[in-house]
């Protein structure tokens, strides 16, 4: 016998105990309860079977009489009664049926239609066998659906409780939003479509964001090149105040990350924004030359907008031959400006300007040799040593060693930037563009430091550290022509 009858069983007892002081005649408790259950066929056939029931004579045998009538016990044995009386009746055979009502369970979803509301409270009809009430917090719905209910309406709730104090089913849209919304969320992360999203908040980390009812995070890194806050020094809150502005703004992005059970979500609008580049790419390959303007420099390079919405990096080292410590010094935004693309990974592009000129170090051999003793401008120092300007476009290293047969803990013991000093070239890798300076190999070697080591010695342990330090600092460059 299925749980659904019990079910009634009991909403009999305690309907008929509710009103059992009001109501004198059992005929007419029962109507009322069949104009409530008027949908249910069922049900009609079951009070009216439970009615001739509990009015039998209290003598026939095995089968209670009317005084019963408020006893839940009783009630249900009604229904075993019924069944084991005539298993083949019409009621005997919905009972031990497989198409009776199925009974939900706490945690489950239900739909009903909506029979009453007010701001505190909506009652739900349940297939027209059961009343269910959403109240309170849990009229909050994150997927938004059940915002402008009205009368009629269908909804869909969870079940928290099968019977409250009113004898109706306690249930929740907040849950069944709250499942429906991650679920509808979780579905956006595997098709990686792209969605609207309203800025409501912003901190120097990046954007807080509305998806639905849901709260979300976009990242500062996650910001398109328009959008992202170029700032110098990294002022944070100066970023703050250029992310500001996108509050109450809409933007476009896709999600990154979810985690229901942390209620985490991140967005991202670059991954939006180059799912869109890659395809506009697609005109493009490298070593192509285009044209386009400065749209921000930052201590790492310049960034060049061209094409359709297209922006590509300049990094400080395709900058120029020469060195650039400061690209401010050297470009504005705004500028217009011609590049070569040197690299396309997905959306990244890089493009370089040193590569529209020729290597100056093609030509170098033809002016410099091992041995020559040449002229240099002191440009900088270093820990490691000195960097020589030995022409408007070639650069050369001196290391500390090569500074003086003495022990020296600073270069600046010996030189000083701006001044001019003759160097010997005791190295040179045009290939490499690498070219190394001495001081000490000017005079002679004092006697005490012949046997300690030898100039070729000398020469190579300079050639091991300005590997060490890097292209970045011991490449000699020459003077950008772009």
């Amino acid at each position: 016998m299925g749980e659904f009858f019990y079910f009634i069983s009991a909403k009999i007892w305690r309907a008929g105990f509710n009103h059992a002081h009001t109501i004198p005649k059992k005929l007419n408790f029962v109507n009322i309860l069949l104009n409530y259950y008027s949908q249910s066929r069922i049900l009609k056939l079951v009070l009216f079977d439970f009615l001739r029931f509990a009015n039998r004579p209290a003598n026939v045998q095995g089968e209670p009489g009317a005084s019963c009538f408020l006893n839940k016990a009783t009630v249900k044995s009604f229904f075993c009664y019924m069944n084991s009386k005539n298993p083949q009746s019409e009621f005997g055979t919905l009972l031990n049926s497989s198409d009776q009502p199925k009974f939900p369970k706490v945690g489950e979803v239900v739909e009903g239609k909506v029979i009453a509301l007010s701001k505190s409270e909506i009652h739900l009809d349940i297939g027209g066998i059961l009343t269910g009430v959403v109240r309170g917090k849990e009229l909050i719905d994150e997927s938004g659906e059940t915002a402008s209910l009205k009368i009629g309406n269908l909804a869909k709730a969870t079940v928290l409780d099968l019977e409250n104090e009113n004898g109706e089913m306690e249930l929740s849209f907040r849950l069944a939003g709250h499942e429906k919304a991650w679920n509808e969320l979780d579905a956006l992360l595997a098709s990686k479509e792209p969605i609207r999203v309203s800025v409501v908040a912003a901190n120097k980390g990046g954007l807080m964001v509305k998806v639905g009812r849901i709260d979300g995070f976009l990242p500062v890194s996650q910001l398109t090149p328009e959008h992202y806050p170029r700032v110098e020094g990294g002022d944070k809150n100066k970023i703050l105040e250029l992310l500001n502005r996108f509050v109450g703004q809409n933007l476009t992005v896709k999600i990154l990350d979810i985690d229901e059970a942390a209620n985490k979500l991140i967005v991202s609008e670059k991954a939006a924004w180059e799912e869109e580049r890659v395809e506009a790419l697609r005109g493009f390959q490298l070593n192509q030359i285009i044209e386009g303007k400065v749209t921000g420099i930052v201590d790492f390079g310049i960034f060049i907008g061209f094409g359709d919405n297209l922006e590509g990096l300049v990094h400080i080292s395709e900058l120029s031959w020469q060195r650039i410590d400061n690209p401010r010094e050297h470009y504005q935004v705004g500028q217009p400006i011609k590049a070569m693309i040197i690299g396309i990974e997905g959306s990244k592009i890089s493009l370089s300007l040193k590569r529209l000129a020729d290597d100056p170090w093609h030509h170098a051999a033809e002016k410099y040799k091992v041995g020559d003793t040449v002229k240099g401008k002191i440009a900088r120092l270093n820990t490691f040593g000195a960097f020589v300007e030995l022409d408007d476009v070639i650069h050369g290293l001196c290391h500390i060693s090569e500074l003086s047969h003495k022990r020296i803990k600073e270069p600046s013991e010996i030189l000083r930037p701006g001044e001019t000093r003759e160097f010997k070239i005791i190295s040179f890798d045009p290939a490499q563009h690498r070219l190394g300076l001495s001081v000490k190999a000017l005079g002679p070697v004092p006697e005490a430091e012949t046997e300690k080591a030898s100039e070729t010695e000398a020469a190579s342990t300079a050639l091991v550290d300005e590997a060490k330090a890097g292209d970045a600092e011991t490449k000699t460059e020459s003077k950008s022509t772009a």
